[in-house]
């Protein structure tokens, strides 16, 4: 398999480069460059100190980690959030606490995956009818809850 290089510029003296945790794993943790408090229902975006460089033809997929969703009712916001391949700004993760309880975000805390992937460039062409389906115009439920 091709390998492609993701290029990391570290803004921040204490930012972390992302990381795979475990071979096989899809998603490069991406972790907090500050310390801040999360209230309950509070949405903030959370630095990571870092900017990236995609490789030709790729986005970057934010998503958030399974561990504080569960534990702590914390996710993220405009999920996956999508970087762009020419976008050269600092990666940030925009985090919201459901939970009841004020979560602290810690320096170095791991608080989102970030997943590489191709995109396909596609032309539009404007048509006066699509193909039918099964399905056809069918959505929001329309296949049942079993």
């Amino acid at each position: 398999m091709e390998r492609f290089l993701l290029k990391v510029h570290r803004i921040h003296e204490d930012a972390i480069l992302p990381n795979y945790a475990h071979e096989g794993d899809a998603g490069l943790d991406l972790y907090s460059v500050e310390e801040l408090l999360l209230e309950s229902g509070e949405t903030k975006l959370v630095k990571t100190g870092i900017r990236i460089e995609l490789p030709k033809n790729t986005e970057a997929q934010v998503r958030p980690r399974s561990g504080l969703a569960l534990k702590h009712s914390v996710t993220l916001l405009n999920t996956p959030g999508t970087i762009d391949e020419g976008y050269r700004g600092e990666v940030g993760v925009i985090m919201i606490n459901h939970g009841k309880k004020p979560f602290k975000v810690e320096k170095g805390m791991k608080i989102a995956q970030l997943v590489v992937k191709p995109i396909w460039r596609v032309g539009v062409e404007e048509v006066s009818n699509l193909s039918d389906t099964e399905r056809g115009k069918g959505g929001f439920g329309s296949t049942g809850l079993r």
